[in-house]
This record gives structure tokens, C-alpha cells and sequence, in this order.
């Protein structure tokens, strides 16, 4: 099980939210994820000098971002002027919250705001344009996988706009393929909720929100600032509705078969 709680897998950045280690979990067979290799984040776009120094300092040798490019405009990343890896991205759109959200009538309430999330954790595994940057995270840690043993390859970060739903499930589906119990899948995805300043983001976003969507409740806000159990539940149901299981959507859907995944554990895992 999990040995190291939210403080001891999140680097305090000012301007970089829900940047966290989520290696080091026991896995099946025995064994445990990396620490300080596989990295989750949200967005770059106010990173600070000193959080691009911190971010340096981890040696990454790919970045995923999974915002589609209205995002990457609107808020374009900072890269550390010596970073030299290789960012990946899809040139398109990602997302799925704003049409769920503009079906609402009324003052959005807390429970709607919940039924929106499931909603668009179920249509994850629907969602092409954002399986098609999912097969490329999975490639780019088989690309690490493949390399020469004592070979320096560097760190793997994956990011979205907050960190927690499209990277949520990229995440939880690498945990799975690498032996991770899924209790421990799961306390990954909720540590968003301790990771990330849930109050600060409220205060700092209802506004906004509200204008572009309506009226809203603050707890409905609060929603959308954070995570919970009932969204990754929503997803793998989703998943074993379509595709039996999570071992047939990863082998079918993201090219992750047997032998990839006899990779990743080999790489990624460490006594």
C-alpha cells in the first residue's frame, strides 16, 4: 500500500498547481512504482522562475500535455530556457466540460455539478482525440522502457489544465497496467484534494465560471475544483461497459499488449 502521504509527493510550486510524484506505490509480484521518475500536473502557464528551476532540477525527458490547443493558447506553458526534452500534444481539442455545462437550467446546484463530472469521466474512453495523446504517454514510457540498461533516460511528466481528470485517468490506467492496487489507484486520484488549495481556487474562479456559464452554487464551484471517488468509478465502468476490462481497452484501445506491458513493469518498477 501507499508509504508516502500527499506532503511527501508534492512539490510546492507558486504558480504550478497539483504537482505531485505518483510513483512509489506497491505493486503486484512485488516491487514498487519509481520515485522521483513519473510526475502529474496541472497547467504551466504562471510557473515562476524558481518553479521552472525546481522543475529543471527532475531532468524530464518528455512532457505529455493533454490540453487541446484552445487551452495551450489561452495559457501557453513556461519551459526552463534549458529544458531540452520532447513535449507531446495533440493539435486539436481535448475537452468535453463546456457543452455539459451549458446544458444546465437554472442556478447549477451541487448535485448537478456531480452528475457533469460522471458524465464526462464516462465519455473519457470515448473521447479520440484525447486517446490518441493517451497512446502517445504510453509510447513515450515504453520509449523509456525500450532503452539500454543504465542508459540515463530521464522523467516522464503528464499534465492537463488542473491535473486531476484527464490526467486522473491517464494516470490511474498506467497504475493498472503496472500491478498497482486499485485502492491505491484511487488514493492517487483523490490526493488531488489535498495537493491542490481547493478553497483558493474557489475564490479565484467562481467569478469567472459563473460568467461563462451561469449561475452556480459554491459548492457547485467547489466541484469543478476537485475530485472525487465517483468520477474514476464512472470511467472504468465506462471502460468494462465497452470493452469488457481495463486489460482489453488497454490492449485494443492504447496499444499497451503484454509484451509492452511486461516493459513497463521491467522499467518502471524497482525492488
Amino acid at each position: 500500500m501507499n508509504d508516502q502521504p500527499a506532503d511527501k509527493r508534492v512539490l510546492n510550486l507558486s504558480g504550478v498547481r497539483n504537482f505531485r510524484d505518483y510513483g512509489g506505490y506497491a505493486v503486484a509480484g512485488g516491487g514498487r512504482v519509481k520515485r522521483g521518475m513519473l510526475w502529474r500536473s496541472g497547467e504551466h502557464g504562471e510557473a515562476s522562475d524558481t518553479d521552472l528551476d525546481h522543475i529543471a532540477a527532475l531532468d524530464l525527458r518528455y512532457i505529455v500535455d493533454l490540453r487541446g490547443n484552445g487551452e495551450r493558447e489561452v495559457s501557453p506553458c513556461r519551459r526552463h530556457p534549458d529544458f531540452d526534452g520532447e513535449v507531446l500534444f495533440y493539435d486539436g481539442e481535448t475537452g468535453g466540460l463546456v457543452p455539459l455545462l451549458k446544458q444546465n437550467e437554472g442556478t447549477m446546484t451541487e448535485e448537478y455539478a456531480h452528475r457533469a463530472m460522471e458524465a464526462i469521466y464516462a465519455d473519457l474512453p470515448n473521447r479520440e482525440n484525447l486517446l490518441w495523446i493517451f497512446r502517445r504517454y504510453f509510447a513515450s514510457l515504453n520509449h523509456a522502457a525500450g532503452s539500454a540498461p543504465g542508459t540515463a533516460v530521464g522523467g516522464n511528466l503528464i499534465h492537463c489544465h488542473a491535473g486531476k481528470d484527464r490526467t486522473g485517468m491517464a494516470v490511474a490506467l498506467l497504475h493498472h497496467a503496472l500491478g498497482v492496487h486499485p485502492d491505491d489507484a484511487m488514493a492517487d486520484f483523490l490526493m488531488t484534494n489535498a495537493a491542490s488549495d481547493i478553497d483558493a481556487q474557489v475564490a479565484r474562479k467562481a467569478e469567472g465560471m459563473r460568467k461563462k456559464f451561469g449561475p452556480m452554487e459554491d459548492d457547485a464551484v467547489r466541484v469543478f475544483m476537485g475530485v472525487d471517488e465517483r468520477y474514476l468509478l464512472a470511467a472504468r465502468r465506462a471502460v468494462e461497459e465497452s470493452h469488457g476490462s481495463l486489460d482489453a481497452f488497454l490492449s485494443d484501445v492504447l496499444n499497451v499488449d503484454d509484451a509492452r506491458r511486461d516493459a513497463l513493469r521491467l522499467h518502471w518498477i524497482e525492488a
